[in-house]
C-alpha cells in the first residue's frame, strides 16, 4: 500500500493571506516601505545563531541606502574572553555540559557596547543593527526584524561546518563539540533574549532555505502560533540515518530510497522541529519551540506550565531498527544525578512501543538475576579498552516482542532495542542525557567511535532492576480502563516513577477524548486514516495518518477521533501520552 505518510504538515493562518513576503526583492520592498516616512529609522535585525548571516547582510545592504550598518558580534567579548565565559558551562567533557544560566548581555564588553551604542544614537539617515543581541544595542527601533532557524537546520550546517557557536570562529571543529556548546549555552541565551522580543516582533524573517528567504509580520506569526495552540497540528518530522539504521522508515514514511539506512525520526521534539505556517499561497518555516514559548499555558496547560515553565515534556520519535542493528546498549540518568550533574530538574524517563516487528525481535531490558555489578562494569571497561568482546547476553536481560508491545524504561533502567523492531519512543524531553555503556564494537557514521560514557552510566544503574522485577513492572504493563460501543481504552504505561501516562485506544467507530486542561500527544499506531473533530467546531477536522504523532493542545478539552477512507469498518488505535497529575 503507498504511503500516506505527510512529512510537510502545516497550520494554515487564517487572517493573513497577504501578510508574507517571498524574495529578496519583495522583502526589502516592504521594509523599505514600512520606514518611508522615518528619514532616521533605527532597523534592528537580531537574529538566532545560525542563520545565513551573508545571504541577510548582503541583501539588506545592497537594497537599501543605509547610513550605517553596524553589526552586534563587534561589541562583544574577544573570542578568549567568551570561551572562558561559557566553559564552566561547556566543560572539557566530549558531551556533555551544564545548563547555561548566561544571558546575551554578557556576550558583550562593556565599553565597546557603549560606544557602539553612542554612535547608533548620532548617526543620522537610515541605521541597521544586525546580529545576535543586535536589540540590546537600539532597544526601541523603528523597526524590530527577527531572523528566526530552526535547531535542526543549524545542526546541519554545523556538520557541513558551515556555522559555529556563538561568538567563536570555530565553523571546522568537529560537530559534536558544536553542537554541545549550542545546546549547552548558545541556544539558551537566544531563546531567553528571544521570549523578551516576541511580543515586539514587526516582522520575523526565515532563511531556512538558500536563497529563498520568507518574510511575515509579526502580528501573523503570532496569530499563526495562536491558531496553533488552538487546533490539532503537527511538528514538521526529521529523518536521520545512524549506525543501526533500518529500512522501515523509507516505505512507511516515503523517503529517499538510495539512502543507507533511516534510524531516526523526530516525529515531535518541538525543540528541535519547525513548525510550517501557511499565510494564503506562502508557506513559512519557525520553530516550533517558539509554540511553546509563545502560548505555553494554552498549549501545555496550567499546570504542565507550572510544573515545567514554557518546556514541552513529553518527546515522541522512531527508532527503526528493521534489517539494522542493535542500539547502543545504555542508561539515563537519574533525577537527582542530572540536576546535581548537569542543571535539569527532570531526566529521560522513557519506553518502547512497539510499532512493528520482524519475528526475532527483541529488546534488552534489566539485569539478569545473577549479575554482579563489579564484574558487569570489568567486562564493560575491558571490551572498551580493546579487550575481549562485551557479552551483553550474560549480564542483560533478553526479552522477545512483538507488535504492539510496551516496553518501559524508567530512569536508571540498562536498556536497548534489537534489530528488527520498529520503535515508537515516548520519553521526557532531556534527550541528550544518553549514557552509552556498549556500541557493539561499532563506528559512527563518521568513521571513529561513538562515545562511551560507563563512569556516569555506573552510577546510574538501579543494580535490583532483575528479570523478576522487570517482567512484573515494565513488560506490558497493560490494563483495560474502559470500554463502549466500537471503542475499548487501556493503560499502556508508563511505570508508577515516570512522569508521563500513556493509554492506548482501540476504536471502529467514534472515540471521545478531553484534555482536561492538560497537553496530549498522541501517535495513529494502527490505521490508515483517521480525522479528528471537535464537537463544538473549535477547529476545522484534522487528518491523521498511520505512524503520524499529533499535538492536542490542552486548551482544546473535548474532541473526537474516529475512522475514515479505508479505515472504516476497521479496528484502528492511537496512543495518547499526557503528564500525570
Amino acid at each position: 500500500m503507498n504511503s500516506n505518510y505527510d512529512k510537510f504538515p502545516s497550520v494554515q493562518v487564517k487572517g493573513h493571506s497577504t501578510a508574507c513576503w517571498e524574495g529578496w526583492h519583495a522583502i526589502v520592498q516592504q521594509i523599505a516601505a514600512a520606514i518611508k516616512t522615518k528619514p532616521n529609522a533605527r532597523i534592528v535585525v537580531e537574529t538566532y545563531p545560525g542563520v545565513r548571516d551573508v545571504e541577510i547582510r548582503t541583501a539588506i545592504q545592497e537594497g537599501f541606502q543605509t547610513s550605517a550598518f553596524f553589526v552586534a558580534e563587534h561589541a562583544y567579548l574577544t573570542e578568549n574572553q567568551l570561551d572562558a565565559l561559557t566553559f564552566p558551562d561547556v566543560t572539557d567533557d566530549r558531551i556533555f555540559g551544564y545548563m547555561t544560566r548566561l544571558r546575551m548581555e554578557q556576550y558583550f564588553d562593556r565599553e565597546k557596547m557603549q560606544a557602539m551604542q553612542d554612535l547608533i544614537q548620532q548617526t543620522q539617515g537610515i541605521v541597521v543593527v544586525y546580529g545576535t543581541g543586535a536589540a540590546l544595542l537600539a532597544p526601541n527601533p523603528d523597526l524590530l526584524i527577527y531572523a528566526d532557524m530552526a535547531r535542526w537546520e543549524i545542526q546541519l550546517r554545523m556538520r557541513r561546518n558551515e556555522v559555529g557557536n556563538l561568538g567563536a570562529n570555530n565553523h571546522p571543529l568537529e560537530f559534536s563539540r558544536k553542537y554541545k556548546r549550542a545546546y549547552f549555552v548558545d541556544w539558551r541565551v537566544a531563546d531567553r533574549l528571544k521570549r523578551q522580543l516576541m511580543a515586539h516582533w514587526d516582522y520575523v524573517l526565515d532563511t531556512n532555505i538558500a536563497d529563498q528567504p520568507k518574510m511575515a509580520t509579526g502580528v501573523a506569526v503570532r496569530d499563526g502560533m495562536q491558531q496553533a495552540a488552538q487546533q490539532p497540528f503537527r511538528v514538521v518530522p526529521l529523518f536521520d540515518p545512524g549506525p543501526w539504521g533500518g529500512q522501515w522508515m523509507k516505505e512507511v514514511c516515503d523517503l529517499d530510497r538510495s539512502a543507507v539506512n533511516y534510524a531516526w525520526c523526530f516525529d515531535c521534539v518541538p525543540e528541535e522541529n519547525s513548525l510550517l505556517l501557511d499565510f494564503g499561497p506562502i508557506r513559512m518555516e519557525i520553530p516550533s519551540i517558539n509554540v511553546v514559548f509563545y502560548q505555553p499555558i494554552a498549549l501545555l496547560g496550567e499546570n504542565v506550565y507550572a510544573r515545567f515553565g514554557a518546556e514541552f515534556p513529553i518527546r515522541f520519535d522512531f527508532l527503526d531498527t528493521m534489517d539494522g542493528g542493535n542500539l547502543s546498549l545504555q542508561v539515563h540518568p537519574l533525577t537527582e544525578y542530572i540536576r546535581e550533574h548537569f542543571g535539569m530538574f527532570y531526566t529521560q524517563d522513557e519506553s518502547y512501543y512497539m510499532l512493528d516487528t520482524k519475528e526475532d525481535a527483541c529488546v534488552y531490558l534489566g539485569l539478569k538475576t545473577d549479575t554482579n555489578p563489579a564484574d558487569l562494569i570489568a567486562d564493560l571497561e575491558e571490551a572498551q579498552t580493546g579487550g575481549a568482546t562485551f557479552d551483553a547476553e550474560k549480564h542483560v536481560e533478553k526479552w522477545p516482542v512483538k507488535k504492539h508491545d510496551h516496553i518501559l524504561i524508567p530512569a536508571g533502567t540498562i536498556h536497548c532495542s534489537g534489530k528488527n523492531s520498529m520503535v515508537l519512543e515516548i520519553s521526557a524531553t532531556p534527550y541528550i542525557f544518553t549514557f552509552k555503556l556498549w556500541d557493539w564494537g561499532r563506528l559512527g557514521l563518521d568513521g571513529l567511535p561513538r562515545p562511551i560514557n560507563i563512569g556516569h552510566g555506573k552510577e546510574n544503574i538501579v543494580w535490583n532492576r532483575t528479570t523478576d522485577w522487570v517482567a512484573k513492572n515494565l513488560v506490558n504493563q497493560v490494563e483495560k480502563i474502559a470500554e463502549g460501543d466500537g471503542w475499548e481504552e487501556e493503560r499502556t504505561g508508563l511505570h508508577a516513577t515516570e512522569f508521563i501516562e500513556t493509554r492506548r485506544f482501540w476504536f471502529s467507530k467514534t472515540t471521545r477524548h478531553d484534555t482536561q486542561g492538560n497537553l496530549h500527544v498522541l501517535n495513529l499506531v494502527e490505521g490508515r486514516t483517521v480525522v479528528v473533530e471537535s464537537p463544538n467546531d473549535a477547529f476545522s477536522p484534522f487528518h491523521v495518518h498511520y505512524a503520524e504523532t499529533f499535538i492536542v493542545p490542552a486548551s482544546i478539552g473535548a474532541y473526537t477521533i474516529r475512522p475514515i477512507g479505508e479505515s472504516v469498518g476497521q479496528t484502528c488505535a492511537v496512543l495518547k501520552a499526557f503528564v500525570r497529575s
